[in-house]
């Protein structure tokens, strides 16, 4: 494992995600031009985000809410300010499309635990930090095998089994479930399911990983 994660694996993401943007750039385009007239000029979406080591970052996605807020100037719940541009980018996944510089910056990976909140690192237990072993990636282990639909402690310990598992197959793999996901995912997304509760914290230690 070695090898490929210090060697193959960093070659492999530059690579991909140079590719993958060429690619997708028309896409780029035209979804930043629709965000640009829905969100007042502004189409990117930036936020610290801590990486390997708990190294942090700045993060770029595709900007799928307003800054709407209420009374008191506080910003309203993320479900009231998702614009309906937002729930299209966000419902075919276009949001992360950004995220490919990130990875060809260095700062993530095309696969590994996705990067949470600043403030989430100070609740994991020594059990879940071991995902800030590895690069944060676009998509992962979590990702394909139940997104937002399992509990925190479910996504940390799929986190955790691909931190200790990680290889070349295990990846191709993750990368065609991923792909099919997002294909799948049309006619049942829905905001409710996109946008989870905080993680807390959990009160006892987990000591075993799982795979699928």
């Amino acid at each position: 494992m070695g090898l490929y994660k210090h060697i193959v694996k960093p070659f492999f993401d530059i690579l991909s995600a140079s590719i993958g943007f060429i690619l997708l750039f028309p896409i780029f385009s035209i979804t930043w031009l629709v965000l640009m007239i829905k969100n007042n000029g502004k189409a990117f979406f930036y936020q610290e985000r801590p990486g390997k080591n708990e190294r942090i970052f700045k993060i770029i996605k595709f900007k799928t809410m307003n800054d709407k807020t209420d009374a008191n100037g506080q910003l309203l719940p993320p479900s009231q300010r998702l614009t309906k541009a937002g729930i299209f980018v966000r419902k075919y996944s276009l949001d992360e499309i950004p995220q490919l510089l990130n990875v060809i910056k260095g700062d993530m990976s095309i696969i590994g635990p996705r990067p949470l909140l600043i403030r989430y690192l100070s609740r994991y237990n020594d059990f879940q930090k071991q995902r800030h072993h590895i690069k944060p990636g676009i998509t992962g282990w979590a990702q394909v095998n139940g997104r937002n639909a399992i509990s925190w402690e479910q996504k940390f310990e799929y986190d955790v089994w691909y931190v200790k598992n990680m290889s070349f197959i295990l990846d191709i793999k993750i990368l065609f479930l991923t792909v099919y996901k997002v294909f799948k995912k049309d006619g049942i997304y829905s905001v409710e399911n996109d946008i989870v509760p905080d993680f807390m914290g959990t009160e006892t230690n987990q000591n075993s990983t799982h795979g699928n």
